[in-house]
């Protein structure tokens, strides 16, 4: 069988030994990598509140199942929960009971997986490709704005691909894809990688459902197909994996359906089935809407990628078949976009498993770039390099927009911050396009998106958590009185009504002309104006936006006027 001319169809021993890095070099990379995992995984996961309805809902359950004892069924409110299973409701429950409640324990769960995620494909790299592809994943797949994204969210996503994630890197070593391929001696039965691939693999559908199944079967499915090794694929039903698998799942499943006799009709038939095969849940997309989704995920590596899909078109026109190692990762990465894509509901998060086998065919890519001793590879490393001061730049100007649109802008400190990206990434390039050192210049890149997601962690977020979260008011609220009576929402969203529910350890009701006189309104415009038509008269204490405010009632002694008119926009 033919390999394609790509370095990610490769064998895993290469065919020059790689020259053994030295002892400063060593600590120089382990101490970039350290950073780079900590910056883009841990660094400032409460900079912001809760965001979306998704974030504080999960946090309910999972702060619910830590104060309530019950460890199997997730509740919402007092009542049974099933649109996700239990995963990360115990990480999010744990993490709660270890560092207490707060928005950087929620999404504590996400951030570990982001890294369990990584560190096992970067031992796979290291297994199939070698020492120093492994090093570039280490900081290419933290840097991708997918991968810094949802670990920094506290929902379900990333638990499911970082668990799919180190189930699929154990599966291909059950497959023997890790082995020498000079080495046709019988291989010992791998009982470690069998049992992690059926805990890992059970971990997945504990976290999202029988998609891990439908994942992880459809990209072994297909490799199995282009490479006809269908009895290596059928070692992954070997019964120590089918046992690990089983063991893991199917307990909380049993319980929380004996416990719940609706589980299985409300879990698999409504938020499965009914999600996949019908616009029930009105997130309707096109047909293409992933193809955008996963370009910005893999940003800002997005463009390594070109030239390796442009190759793979090369070997197929010419008639050459892949390595059975590029297969499964093209299978992989490929099968999500691909199954997801056919839904009739879309949401981003979806397709998150595909970007960690999309970075590592992004890194076999980068490897050819950085050997390759043409004049066109080492332009368009230099290109790729030179993103994060196209991305500083854009941030630059839309804060800039934002200020002369009159709204709260971040302090100078990190406009400055970005220009000192801007131009210090640009004269080391320039410096290093001199010097032709495309290593180094691929790691000021790396080092750049470092410094820029530090700069939005800290200046960005907090400016903006106020427009995009209630944390702000509700910490308004309970300074002036600590335990408020009488709070309403009047035609909230319904991302900052669940945020508001969390933040108040209640759910708040929705205010009508029969509720009791309010003494905080959180309001829409149209909020506010229901008030003013039924003669609420309020003080406007805090806007986030027009549809989001935040009102104190006053009483007759202290109206002594008309209502205050509305916000203006």
């Amino acid at each position: 069988m033919l390999d394609w001319p790509l370095p990610l169809m490769s064998a895993p021993m290469p065919a020059s030994p790689e020259t053994p890095l030295r002892r400063a070099a060593k600590i120089g990379w382990g101490a970039l990598i350290a950073a780079t995992l900590y910056v883009c995984y841990f660094s400032q996961l409460g900079a912001i509140g809760f965001v979306g309805p998704d974030e504080p809902r999960y946090a309910w359950i999972a702060r619910g199942m830590a104060e309530s004892g019950d460890w199997v069924t997730p509740r919402l409110y007092g009542q049974p929960w099933f649109e996700k299973p239990v995963l990360y409701y115990w990480g999010g429950a744990l993490s709660f009971k270890l560092f207490g409640v707060s928005e950087a324990a929620a999404r504590l769960p996400s951030a570990v997986s982001a890294l369990l995620a990584t560190l096992a494909l970067a031992w796979l790299a290291w297994r199939l490709y070698g020492a120093e592809t492994a090093r570039w994943l280490l900081l290419l797949l933290p840097t991708s704005v997918g991968m810094i994204g949802f670990s920094h969210a506290a929902a379900t996503d990333m638990p499911f691909s970082g668990m799919l994630t180190i189930a699929m890197a154990a599966a291909a070593v059950i497959l023997g894809l890790t082995r020498d391929t000079s080495d046709t001696s019988p291989q010992p039965t791998p009982w470690l990688a069998l049992l992690a691939f059926g805990f890992f693999l059970g971990a997945a559908v504990l976290a999202k459902g029988p998609a891990a199944v439908i994942l992880s079967g459809g990209a072994v499915f297909f490799w199995a197909v282009f490479t006809r090794r269908w009895r290596d694929a059928f070692r992954l039903f070997h019964p120590a994996a089918l046992a690990a698998f089983f063991a893991t799942a199917l307990p909380w499943y049993i319980l929380c359906a004996r416990r719940n006799p609706d589980f299985f009709r409300v879990f698999i038939i409504e938020h499965n089935f009914k999600r996949y095969l019908t616009p029930e849940f009105r997130h309707i997309q096109p047909f293409w809407y992933y193809l955008p989704i996963v370009a910005l995920a893999v940003f800002p590596w997005t463009l390594l990628i070109v030239p390796m899909l442009g190759k793979a078109v090369k070997g197929l026109r010419a008639g050459s078949r892949p390595g059975s190692r590029g297969i499964l990762m093209l299978c992989w990465a490929l099968f999500p976009i691909a199954f997801f894509s056919l839904s009739k509901s879309k949401l981003p998060g979806y397709i998150l498993p595909a970007i960690p086998p999309l970075v590592l065919l992004a890194c076999r890519s980068a490897m050819e770039l950085l050997r390759s001793t043409s004049r066109r590879s080492r332009w368009g490393l230099e290109w790729i390099a030179l993103t994060p001061v196209f991305l500083a730049l854009a941030l630059l100007v839309s804060n800039f927009y934002e200020h002369a649109n009159f709204k709260p802008s971040p302090p100078h400190g990190y406009k400055y911050a970005l220009l000192l990206i801007i131009i210090g990434e640009t004269l080391a390039l320039a410096a290093l396009i001199g010097a032709r050192r495309r290593n180094a210049a691929l790691l000021s890149s790396v080092l750049a998106v470092v410094l820029l997601v530090q700069a939005i962690e800290h200046w960005q977020l907090p400016t903006m958590d106020g427009y995009l979260t209630p944390r702000k008011t509700v910490r308004m609220v309970l300074a002036a009185d600590p335990a408020p009576q009488n709070v309403f929402t009047a035609r909230m969203d319904r991302s900052w009504q669940y945020a508001l529910n969390f933040y108040f350890h209640r759910e708040l009701p929705e205010w009508t002309p029969a509720s009791p006189t309010p003494s905080y309104v959180f309001a829409s415009g149209a909020g506010l104006a229901a008030l003013r038509e039924h003669g609420i008269a309020y003080q406007l204490l805090g806007m986030a936006t027009p549809r989001r405010n935040l009102v104190r009632t006053l009483g007759a002694d202290e109206a002594g006027q008309p209502p205050a008119p509305g916000p203006k926009k």
